[in-house]
């Protein structure tokens, strides 16, 4: 069984894990030093009720998207190809957002969680309702971009199940290293560090989306029967639609079914044959993004949220 596509998997439910990790550890800090311990059973529930919740969304999306592929061929190309584009679309959205604001708002995510749940135990009727919530919305979004992540990737069988579950694992252990033993981690490092590599991961995903769209628009061309598409040079040249002609072809060297090539593939988004389109949507992305997040750690560095 080829692991390499739970690497990507794996980082990203390794950052987001930790992120909810964080804001779990800091509710349940607060609770401890104002007495309130009593309602964990409410941080816990929430944790398991989004950690559920963020699964059922998981099987209802993968479920719709198997019933799409299940029709008509012509069609079923035509709509699997799209779904997996404007999943792709969307996944790159959410985590391009998600990174920005984390290292935006890290300096005074710790002041802000104490205040709401200052605010939620406040009342004694609503307090464990209050707390179920908040830790609830916390691990949900956390969970539904990986979800998300998941579904645009489309990769079957148990290997993104390994991948997320290895992640939340390592992110749970972070998480009671920080909190229940108190050991340091420097996670402005943590977070810069898997910033970069989840820029990298998510530019590879923009590949695909635009490689997917790309086949969608091929396949409604052939359903309409139109012609919308550039025509290839020869019959023997590769060629896409509406993505212009080949920037490379490494196929006979470093092909992306193979190793090295398809870890690449799975972590980095590689191609051993990428058309012009992709490479500008590439590099587009990577130039935007990351000037995005550079700016967002210079303007406004992540400082640790965890005081003893």
């Amino acid at each position: 069984m080829d692991f390499s596509a739970a690497l990507p998997i794996f980082a990203i439910t390794l950052r987001e894990g930790v992120e909810a990790a964080l804001v779990v550890g800091i509710v349940m800090a607060y609770l401890k030093k104002a007495n309130r311990s009593s309602l964990n059973p409410w941080v816990f529930g929430g944790i398991g009720t989004g950690v559920l919740a963020s699964f059922v969304v998981g099987i209802l999306l993968n479920w719709f998207l198997k019933q799409v592929e299940g029709t008509d061929p012509a069609q079923a190309a035509f709509y699997g190809q799209l779904w997996q584009g404007l999943l792709g679309i969307t996944a790159i959205a959410m985590l391009s957002w998600m990174l920005v604001w984390m290292t935006e708002n890290a300096k005074a995510l710790k002041g802000e969680i104490e205040g709401k749940i200052g605010k939620a135990i406040a009342n004694e009727q609503t307090a464990g309702w209050a707390v179920f919530t908040l830790i609830l919305i916390a691990v949900l979004r956390e969970g539904f971009e990986v979800v998300i992540f998941i579904s645009a990737k489309l990769q079957g069988g148990f290997v993104p199940i390994v991948g997320a579950i290895a992640g939340l694992v390592v992110a749970v252990a972070i998480g009671i290293a920080l909190f229940q033993f108190g050991i340091r981690i420097n996670l402005k490092v943590f977070f810069q560090a898997m910033g970069v590599f989840l820029l990298l991961i998510v530019a590879g995903l923009v590949i695909s989306a635009i490689g997917h769209l790309d086949k969608a628009v091929a396949a409604y061309a052939e359903l309409s029967q139109i012609s919308i598409c550039f025509p290839a040079a020869s019959t023997t040249e590769m060629s896409s639609c509406l993505l212009g002609g080949l920037v490379w072809d490494v196929h006979d060297i470093l092909p992306d079914k193979q190793f090295p090539g398809i870890l690449l593939k799975a972590m980095f988004g590689f191609r051993d044959r990428l058309f012009l389109g992709q490479a500008i949507g590439y590099f587009t992305f990577l130039a935007s993004a990351g000037f995005l997040y550079f700016q967002s750690i210079t303007g406004n560095p992540i400082k640790n949220t965890i005081k003893n």
